[in-house]
């Protein structure tokens, strides 16, 4: 039972942190404090109005189920808007931060697992393991920025956290966050008329660590608030690392000014690992779950899978829950067995208006009826949005298919829904968690039709 409201306030962002997404968490949740605990009542420091309105409407029951746990009785929630940046200070002084003069920034969530001991090298990723190493032996000296670039899987995320622990180590203010949540705080701080605020955080770092920034690209404001930042960190000797997708040459849409000073540094590549390195990896995975697995068998999931690292994680633990659940031996038949719906040869076709609509319906509880209704309830309004952006965007159908799946509307209408979802996507995580969540269902529901 705690009797301090920051060190409460502490432990719940950390159960809190598990159950949100990462751009939620860091742009809600980071730099909220505890206040004050009186009896029962917990009050709860957040950055602006904006910030507390949104933790009032969408996180209010989860964080109350959180405390009551954690206290062992139910407690009342008060949220406020911090006066002043130095009143967050002081706040995160009592829960055990930093005591300079600069900004305090709120210690990043960093995975533990994702260390420099934890990460399998071979001929694919050593230079930028080498590279990430020499970072974060010399920080703002050695490679500065360091751009790490490649697929999906191959470990990006995982560097930076290693990156982020070593640096955390060394004592350093250190932010990490991808590149979604930076563009989502910017947009918040503007609405909230708290540009200082945004700017002093991220300005006030030693380290400021960003995933994904192919992100950014097309967007104006968003470019042109992290070159701002890019340069002062830069010109302050503090370490920069950045991760894409691609080389900074190939990101589309990305300002010249940005290019150019993510070549400054460093530029390191990660390839698909080889087989030899995936066979390691997926040893080192089994050694962490306490399995010992044979050689042939990692040897069957390595060749089945030579692109994403996830995957091959991924299928290691999907075939040990197998052997299992079944009280099969680990063998190559048995990796055959368990892998077998997860590759195919033959092409999907694009699912049909009618499954989008059922699952749309199932997903938010409401009948067929109610979707294809004229009523504008928020309740409808917003599945029928989404039904109609998933239609247009896995499905591939016209406007008009559209409008006659949808109960005979008129392709205006159906242009309008879409590109209103479409816009939601770049701003509302609710949409986005939506969005991502009827994905994963249809494409469940295609694997097991």
């Amino acid at each position: 039972m705690y009797d301090d409201a920051s060190a409460l306030w502490q432990a719940a962002l950390k159960v809190l942190a598990s159950q949100v997404s990462r751009a939620n968490y860091d742009t809600w949740l980071e730099g909220t404090v505890g206040v004050r605990l009186d009896d029962d009542i917990l009050t709860v420091g957040t950055r602006s109005e904006f910030v507390t309105e949104w933790l009032q409407k969408r996180l209010r029951p989860s964080i109350l189920r959180t405390l009551a746990e954690l206290q062992g009785q139910e407690l009342t929630l008060r949220f406020e808007p911090l006066r002043n940046a130095d009143e967050a200070v002081t706040a995160l002084h009592h829960a055990g931060g930093d005591t300079t003069s600069r900004p305090s920034v709120p210690r990043p969530r960093l995975r533990e697992r994702y260390t420099f001991d934890n990460y399998i090298v071979g001929p694919g990723n050593r230079l930028a393991f080498a590279a990430a190493e020499g970072v974060a032996k010399d920080p703002g000296r050695l490679y500065n920025p360091l751009f790490i670039y490649g697929a999906a899987g191959l470990g990006k995320t995982h560097l930076l956290h290693a990156i982020g622990h070593e640096f955390i180590e060394r004592g350093l203010q250190v932010v990490y966050l991808s590149a979604e949540a930076f563009t989502n705080q910017l947009i918040t701080a503007i609405q909230q008329r708290k540009m200082d605020d945004f700017r002093a955080r991220y300005r006030s770092a030693d380290a400021l660590l960003v995933d994904d920034i192919q992100f950014i690209a097309g967007k104006e404001q968003t470019q042109e608030e992290f070159f701002y930042t890019f340069n002062e960190l830069h010109e302050a000797g503090r370490q920069i690392v950045i991760s894409s997708d691609k080389s900074p040459a190939l990101i589309s849409e990305l300002e010249e000014r940005l290019r150019t000073r993510f070549e400054w540094g460093m530029i390191a590549d990660l390839q698909a690992p080889d087989m030899e390195t995936r066979v390691a990896i997926l040893r080192h995975k089994a050694q962490e779950q306490n399995m010992r697995v044979r050689d042939d068998v990692l040897h069957a999931i390595a060749a089945r899978f030579k692109n994403n690292i996830r995957e091959l994680e991924g299928s290691l633990t999907r075939v040990i829950a197998y052997s299992r659940l079944t009280g099969e031996p680990l063998t190559p038949e048995l990796v055959q067995s368990a892998l077998a719906s997860l590759q195919t040869n033959e092409p999907k076709l694009p699912p049909t208006p009618d499954l989008i609509i059922d699952l749309v319906c199932r997903y938010f509880e409401i009948d067929r009826t109610g979707l294809l209704s004229v009523s504008r309830e928020k309740r409808v309004a917003y599945p029928r949005q989404i039904a109609m952006y998933l239609m247009r965007e896995l499905a591939h159908r016209s406007l008009v298919e559209i409008g006659n799946a949808l109960g005979g509307r008129d392709h205006s209408t159906v242009h309008h829904g879409w590109r209103k979802m479409e816009r939601s996507l770049a701003v509302d995580p609710e949409a986005r968690r939506d969005i991502a969540s009827l994905r994963e269902l249809i494409e469940q529901s295609r694997r097991s039709a």
